[in-house]
């Protein structure tokens, strides 16, 4: 009974087996984690291969969309302001 430790109420753990379950769990996190890094590194390389195959990069893209929204923006504002100074015949 050396290995056991008695508590109130007369629950009593074994210090061994909570030992071994707390190392084989700290085990298996860590094998978890190592499966999670694989596996973002396997996307992350699928994702530079991808951008890498596009005709146009996307730095580029999103500029182009960037300056059309401002272009429409504009023009929006622009058909507000003077929405009231032609008169219609």
């Amino acid at each position: 009974m050396a290995t056991n430790q008695k508590f109130i109420g007369g629950f009593q753990v074994n210090r061994h087996l909570l030992a071994a379950g707390a190392a084989l769990t700290g085990v298996g996190a860590m094998i978890g984690l190592a499966g999670t890094v694989i596996v973002g590194v396997a996307l992350a390389s699928a994702g530079r291969g991808w951008v890498q195959q596009l005709e146009t990069p996307p730095g580029e893209l999103a500029a182009r969309t960037l300056n059309q929204a401002r272009a429409a923006s504009m023009a929006g504002l622009d058909a507000w302001r003077h929405q009231g100074e032609a008169s219609p015949n």
